[in-house]
């Protein structure tokens, strides 16, 4: 049995479950259990804190955990890194108030009071740059710190940087890149290697489907050529003749979603017919 920790709440939820879903690991729940079965009758998954992850994974509570790279480094616990997940970006970032005239870390005044969410990192970060403050631990709501006169300066996450614009606040310096991963721990990495590579090429193959596209269309033999020519493909197109009176090709190849539209026109107007664009659910590289 492998136990997969999952964030029951918050900004990873949603994305975690739809990639669960995705690989065919579904989750079996009727509600918000602590435990759940899932479609595969060797794996369950935890629904706990998100901040609780990294100490469950370490421990060996749980096998395998899905959280924020912040929250592995903040909670300092020994884990592995598996596999890097394409939601939950964010930026950890140094912020003080509009018109403070801090445009770096080092214009902070001697004991200037930091309040986040995050104090171990941040204390770190600090340390690190020389600059000696005053961190203020704080469990949320960090941006209105400064405006209550708990702290000058904030640490917090930042997606879009909204949250900042709105409490008058601007970023003075990125402390660390985030996004989502897949964890796990030491022991179980080795001992289940089998079942861990498994649920990591499960839910590799869904981020290498996740912005790919799958292009077919016939191609009439006398373009062919200039038709393969354009298409990217992993390894090429594939290409199949086609039983029709006229001498005819089927051409598929698997298209950055970005590139699919320059495409179609260009093998279009080569004489390129019956296109179609389809979404991919994997991609087993």
């Amino acid at each position: 049995m492998i136990k997969i920790a999952v964030p029951n709440k918050g900004r990873l939820h949603e994305p975690a479950m739809q990639l669960m879903n995705r690989a065919g690991i579904a989750v079996l729940s009727d509600g918000r259990r602590l435990f759940a079965g899932t479609t595969d009758p060797e794996i369950q998954v935890l629904l706990v804190r998100a901040g609780d992850i990294p100490e469950l994974v370490s421990e060996g509570v749980a096998d395998l955990g899905i959280t924020g790279y912040d929250v592995v480094v903040e909670s300092g616990y020994p884990v592995e890194l598996l596999l890097k997940l394409d939601f939950g970006r964010a930026r950890l970032v140094v912020a003080a108030p509009e018109g403070s005239g801090i445009s770096r870390v080092e214009d902070l005044p001697h004991g200037t009071r930091v309040a986040t969410e995050f104090p171990n990192i941040s204390r770190r970060f600090f340390s690190e740059r020389g600059v000696e403050v005053k961190v203020v631990p704080l469990s949320g709501a960090c941006e209105i710190a400064p405006h209550i006169g708990l702290a000058e300066t904030i640490v917090d996450l930042v997606s879009t940087g909204t949250t900042l614009k709105m409490n008058k606040l601007v970023e003075v310096e990125t402390v660390l890149e985030t996004s989502a991963y897949l964890i796990g721990n030491r022991d179980s990495v080795k001992r289940k290697q089998e079942k861990v590579e498994e649920i990591v090429t499960a839910f590799s193959s869904v981020l290498a489907a996740k912005r790919r596209k799958l292009v077919m269309m016939n191609v009439p033999k006398d373009v062919l050529e200039d038709v393969k020519r354009l298409m990217p493909g992993m390894a090429g197109p594939t290409v199949a003749e086609v039983a029709s009176e006229e001498p005819m090709y089927a051409v598929n190849a698997v298209v950055d979603e970005g590139e699919v539209y320059s495409l179609i026109n260009r093998v279009k107007k080569l004489g390129a017919r019956d296109i179609l664009v389809l979404p991919i659910e994997r991609i087993i590289e």
